[in-house]
């Protein structure tokens, strides 16, 4: 009877460290995955369904920004010029504001 035990046991435990391998290498992927993503963008263009008309510059964590196809990202440059070009900030995240741009 010991020897049935002995390799329950064994069996038991190589299905564990199989799991645990799985759940070792998942972790890894996911780490990984993390560090290849590029950083969000600082700035977002939002447009109007059209495209054609912009209706507003965002910060990229503005709540109010429209996400998926209506907004992309801009870097801060593109940012400043459409500013100046009196393309109109977000009332909610003033990225006027965080620019340092006066109207």
């Amino acid at each position: 009877m010991s020897r049935l035990v002995v390799q329950q046991a064994t069996a038991a435990l190589t299905q564990l460290d199989g799991w645990i391998a799985v759940e070792e290498r998942r972790e890894r992927e996911r780490r990984r995955g993390e560090e290849m993503r590029p950083p969000p963008p600082e700035w977002l263009l939002q447009h109007r369904l059209n495209r054609k008309y912009v209706d507003a510059v965002h910060t990229s964590d503005c709540w109010a920004a429209e996400r998926g196809e209506q907004c992309r990202p801009i870097n801060r440059q593109q940012a400043v010029e459409a500013l100046c070009h009196e393309v109109p900030a977000c009332v909610h995240c003033r990225p006027d504001t965080v620019l340092s741009i006066l109207d």
